[in-house]
């Protein structure tokens, strides 16, 4: 399959951000600023040489050392930029140990630093690169950055200052942290947006899915990174996650746990595919959970597991929807039309491949074949993979995009499902939320600069 994505890529959409696998032509979208930027090359290198693909791992290292420019007048998606490309790099960099990676990869950080020169130095949504004049999208609460773009900076940050020996990375990222601390959160509960000219909270909408989720991944792997030191990180983490189970997590009346959104005091029983992710964090923070809840929090993943194949089971295609319901009788299912397209998403199996390697219960494996079944069967098309519009309906509509993160989350967290737990074992790796693994860093004595003492 990945052979497949990336040899079609190859063919059609060489050097583009994306591929539209029918129209056999590149595709980009607004996040990457409509500049050609290679996306998919940058994503999908590490997976690449995790397979073994070492001849297509070298075009893609070409490329970028020829190509890769990030001197464009281009308005592009701090976040997204942060966990595709500086992720991306910094993994190809720390598994290959080609110098270049690391060097584009400081390259580009330098150009979203100007996105922090707000009156707070909670960042902007996007930054031009070529001028550094940053904005919020347009859309967003009242002006507000969004908390799971500005909270997942974290990991590649501290990685840049641990390679560059530049603390101004670390101290960004923990001025965030800081800032975040102090604030007052109704219920516990952290709201989505936040208001970097003014520093108070948007509308009081609270979600572990889109907005929200990576927020508290990056709580819990900044801890897991610091080789378990950053004790701040994880009782954050700790807080939150209580805060979440008591006025989020829900059990429907068909037995299946899920994780609702807040919305201006009341929860919507609904549940994203994004949310999914969540199963395989609780699993992953178990170990070193506050009290005896070790137990709970990986029971709790198993749950969450369950309900997010359920809502794949519960289709035509056996792919899941974007999001599904829990009301009266209808459970696991999506009701809007808009709804029930699956884009060739990570979430759902990245939740098996964790409750595979702390488990290793048979069934998530099983889950995890019949997902590459259904995308192999229903996605694949002759120019690449595409992700299907009805996942209801026995004969979709493609959508005609080979998203990065196919390549980048999906295709190696399935491969990594079926691999064996030598090969990048969580005691060693931790992976940001774009599937990049990026080592646990043994500092021992050694501080970052910018914490209390400096090396």
């Amino acid at each position: 399959m990945m052979k497949h994505a990336w040899d079609s890529y190859r063919q059609y959409g060489w050097g583009h951000n994306e591929l539209k696998p029918i129209a056999k032509k590149g595709h980009s979208t607004n996040i990457f600023g409509n500049s050609q930027m290679g996306a998919t090359i940058v994503d999908a290198l590490d997976s690449l040489y995790i397979m073994g693909l070492h001849d297509e791992f070298k075009d893609g290292q070409e490329w970028i050392e020829q190509n890769l420019d990030f001197s464009v007048n281009a308005e592009v998606s701090v976040f997204e930029v942060n966990i595709r490309f500086i992720g991306g790099l910094l993994a190809a960099y720390y598994l290959s140990g080609q110098e270049v990676f690391k060097v584009k990869a400081v390259q580009l950080a330098e150009k979203l630093l100007p996105a922090f020169n707000t009156p707070t130095g909670i960042p902007w949504a996007m930054v031009n690169l070529k001028s550094g004049v940053g904005r919020n999208w347009g859309w967003a609460s009242a002006g507000s950055s969004i908390l799971a773009e500005f909270g997942t900076l974290h990991m590649e940050f501290v990685h840049l200052t641990y390679l560059t020996g530049n603390p101004a990375y670390y101290q960004k990222v923990m001025h965030i942290r800081k800032l975040l601390a102090k604030m007052d959160r109704p219920n516990g509960l952290y709201p989505n947006y936040l208001n970097p000219r003014t520093g108070r909270w948007g509308q009081h909408h609270t979600s572990v899915g889109g907005l929200g989720d990576s927020f508290y991944e990056y709580l819990l792997k900044a801890w897991l990174m610091s080789d378990k030191t950053d004790a701040e990180a994880r009782k954050t983490y700790d807080d939150a996650i209580e805060a979440i189970e008591r006025h989020l997590i829900r059990k429907s009346n068909g037995g299946l746990t899920f994780i609702g959104e807040w919305k201006n005091g009341h929860l919507e029983r609904k549940m994203g595919h994004l949310t999914c992710f969540a199963g395989g964090m609780f699993a992953l923070g178990a170990d070193g959970s506050p009290g005896d809840k070790a137990g709970h929090y990986l029971q709790l993943g198993a749950e969450i597991a369950h309900t997010c194949h359920e809502s794949y089971d519960r289709t035509v295609l056996k792919l899941g929807p974007e999001a599904f319901k829990f009301d009266s009788g209808l459970e696991a299912v999506a009701v809007r039309q808009n709804e029930k397209y699956y884009i060739l998403r990570p979430e759902v199996i990245e939740t098996y491949w964790y409750m595979w390697r702390f488990t290793h219960d048979p069934k998530y494996r099983q889950w995890g074949w019949e997902a590459a079944q259904a995308i192999d069967k229903y996605c694949r098309v002759s120019g690449g993979f595409s992700g299907v519009k009805d996942v209801y309906s026995s004969n979709p509509t493609y959508d005609d995009v080979q998203q990065s993160f196919f390549l980048a989350e999906t295709l190696k967290y399935l491969y990594l499902l079926f691999s064996s737990d030598e090969l990048l074992p969580l005691e060693s790796w931790v992976f940001n939320t774009e599937a990049h693994p990026l080592p646990v860093l043994h500092l021992g004595n050694v501080t970052l600069p910018g914490s209390q003492d400096h090396r």
